[in-house]
């Protein structure tokens, strides 16, 4: 039985591949050289938090937790990158992938949102963040739409696990 599919998801699909291209490239710098595992992670959280860029609940885990371990949480961000950017072109676990991509984007958001200062108007905090911003819609988006589905291995599992139901 074929089913055909789709512009939308046809499109989605191309956003999906090719945002996980630009996550390869995220990931593979962050582990492929100490710079940021010994130093960069570091330097990154405590500009954050010298620039008063960070969301005042959000910031005794930036502290706590990414100032306490800072090899161990660079680490765990350049493998999670590399992990949703292969996630994402193979099409494979796609939904787990969004959802650690949102939870990134929105630490992101939390750590950069007071960029523009404090007690600017509105829009300026939304443009600062407009890149997390999007890529958090994306990875919703990707969510929602089981964008592994189209063109990835997800839709392969699928489709085989309900060839062997008919079949049964």
């Amino acid at each position: 039985m074929e089913t055909r599919v789709g512009e939308g998801a046809k499109t989605i699909a191309v956003v999906r591949i090719a945002t996980g291209i630009i996550f390869l490239l995220f990931g593979e710098y962050k582990i492929a050289g100490p710079e940021w595992a010994h130093g960069g992670f570091q330097g990154w959280i405590n500009g954050f938090l010298k620039d008063g860029a960070v969301v005042g609940f959000y910031k005794p885990i930036l502290v706590h937790v990414a100032l306490a371990h800072p090899v161990m949480c660079a680490w765990l961000v350049g493998l999670g990158e590399f992990a949703i950017g292969l996630s994402l072109v193979a099409g494979l676990f796609v939904r787990a992938a969004s959802v650690g991509g949102a939870i990134e984007m929105l630490s992101l958001l939390l750590s950069t949102w007071f960029y523009p200062g404090h007690g600017v108007r509105v829009w300026r905090y939304f443009g600062a963040n407009g890149d997390h911003i999007a890529l958090l819609f994306l990875f919703a988006i990707f969510f929602a739409a089981r964008a592994g589905e189209v063109w990835g291995f997800d839709g392969w599992v699928r489709n085989r696990g309900t060839t062997r139901t008919m079949q049964a």
